[in-house]
């Protein structure tokens, strides 16, 4: 399968939305949080500082990621930044497409000084959580837990840059 990275642009939001309530409806269940980046990405996610990155096959958006600014301050004096909102329709997943859009956005972080990745899931997500651990993210121990909005997170990872 061939795919193209691109960077989020207008017009995108319905894409970006839709693929996002499909795994967040099927699993969990839509939250506030989910709400306020999905229908408004610009104002939740690009314009604090974040970034949303999308995948095409054949001109048809089959994949996405984001990063944010986190929702709780790095207490370490790093930069960090949030890894948000991936997903993958299923006539992609197995294609490498999660891991290229996750490797875009690595190199954005590292671009914009983040010194450090976090992000938060659900072990009942095998195939994300494999994904985080092949791209060098670990999970947080118990004393390096933050708070989260989220009430499906049952596990935080992070990857130093």
């Amino acid at each position: 399968m061939t795919f193209l990275i691109r960077d989020f642009r207008a017009g995108d939001e319905a894409a970006f939305a839709a693929l996002n309530l499909r795994w967040i409806e099927e699993y969990f269940g839509v939250e506030e949080s989910d709400r306020r980046q999905l229908e408004n990405p610009v104002t939740s996610l690009l314009d604090p500082g974040g970034a949303i990155v999308l995948a095409e096959v054949d001109g048809r958006v089959v994949g996405c990621g984001a990063l944010a600014v986190p929702h709780e301050a790095a207490s370490d004096g790093r930069k960090w930044l949030e890894v948000v909102k991936m997903a993958t329709d299923p006539s992609a997943q197995g294609s490498g497409l999660g891991s290229a859009i996750l490797d875009r956005l690595i190199e954005i972080a590292r671009g914009r000084g983040a010194n450090a990745l976090w992000l938060e899931t659900n072990s009942r997500l095998d195939a994300a959580t494999r994904l985080y651990r092949r791209k060098g993210f670990r999970a947080l121990e118990t004393h390096e837990l933050r708070h989260t909005p989220y009430a499906r997170c049952n596990l935080q990872m992070v990857r130093d840059l």
